[in-house]
């Protein structure tokens, strides 16, 4: 599409000035509006990113110049913004993880079917070109059947002064803001497990410091996969088959290089790719509306749905609870 695509923004904070600023990269994605809990973080956003300065959301989600609007508030609140956007018939794409829950997931689906409109997760990762080129070898039969993926998230963030990495009521510990990402991947590469077994170190606030997951499939297969706020890991991911591997450097959610094993042959792809990526789920939106769809074959609602139920059993099974906060 070559006419101007106005994002609304939902919320100031990191995620949210990330993705207004890689944006930049994308000649006709504008941000049109920023709403925010107060005016003054959304006319201080607005300075530095442009578009309108709105002093709530519900303000923005009726800017009838807004074409899609972007979720990026706390993971707890996502429901509720998403379907305040979508119940004013606009788009949505939202941050991940999508909802707290499975249920809550399933009743911001139900409203875009609703309002007859696209909405999406914004697992940056699933659009990004490494990915598309390493799904592109998987299906080509090059490493032959995947019988294990390992894929592991940690970083050092318990010591962190923000209370998003460790607040209950936030959605905090590992497996909400870091785990989603090789849970997705799995996902990804293996599609929806019969069997989960998960461990968890639970901090004194009783969300989870540290994760660690198996995923086991009909097939044999099995997804070994591992998160943590308390320490740093090379956040690195391999997908093994029977006639080779695919190796992605750390960290492997974002823009990377990657190598085959193939037949004792290494290839390398290097990473060739300027700015964070988030813009790759921009483009993504854009063309999906362009087309018409009320869904992106990359990552579909129903998909967003199962990986939410494996987030669900996870949380069930290392007793990690939120309060309800909306």
């Amino acid at each position: 599409m070559s006419k101007e695509f106005n994002w609304g923004i939902i919320s100031t904070g990191g995620i949210a000035q990330q993705f207004a600023k890689d944006l930049s990269f994308l000649g006709n994605h504008k941000v049109g509006a920023v709403g925010s809990r107060t005016k003054e973080s959304a006319e201080k956003f607005a300075a530095t990113f442009g578009g309108t300065a709105y002093g709530s959301y519900e303000e923005l989600v009726n800017d009838k110049n807004i074409d899609g609007v972007y979720v990026a508030t706390p993971h707890p609140y996502h429901v509720r913004d998403a379907l305040l956007a979508l119940n004013a018939g606009k788009p949505v794409l939202c941050e991940k993880p999508f909802a707290i829950s499975a249920a809550e997931a399933k009743s911001m689906v139900d409203a875009a079917k609703k309002s007859n409109v696209l909405l999406m997760e914004a697992m940056w990762t699933r659009f990004l070109p490494h990915i598309a080129k390493i799904r592109s070898i998987i299906a080509s039969g090059a490493i032959g059947t995947v019988h294990t993926v390992e894929a592991s998230h940690c970083q050092n963030l318990y010591t962190r002064p923000n209370p998003r990495f460790t607040e209950p009521n936030l959605g905090g510990g590992a497996l909400m803001d870091l785990g989603i990402y090789p849970v997705s991947f799995a996902h990804l590469i293996l599609g929806v497990p019969n069997k989960i077994t998960a461990k968890a170190v639970l901090t004194d606030k009783k969300v989870d410091a540290q994760t660690s997951m198996i995923f086991q499939y009909a097939s044999g297969a099995q997804a070994v996969l591992n998160c943590s706020i308390m320490n740093q890991s090379p956040c690195k991911a391999t997908i093994s088959g029977d006639k080779g591997y695919i190796e992605i450097d750390g960290s492997f959610y974002a823009p990377n290089a990657f190598r085959t094993k193939i037949n004792n042959e290494f290839t390398e792809y290097a990473k060739d790719y300027e700015g964070h990526g988030l813009r790759e789920q921009a483009r993504e939106f854009e063309r999906c509306i362009g087309a018409g769809l009320k869904e992106s074959p990359l990552l579909t609602p129903a998909e967003t749905i199962t990986i939410m139920e494996s987030m669900d059993e996870i949380r069930r099974q290392i007793g990690l609870e939120f309060p309800k906060v909306i």
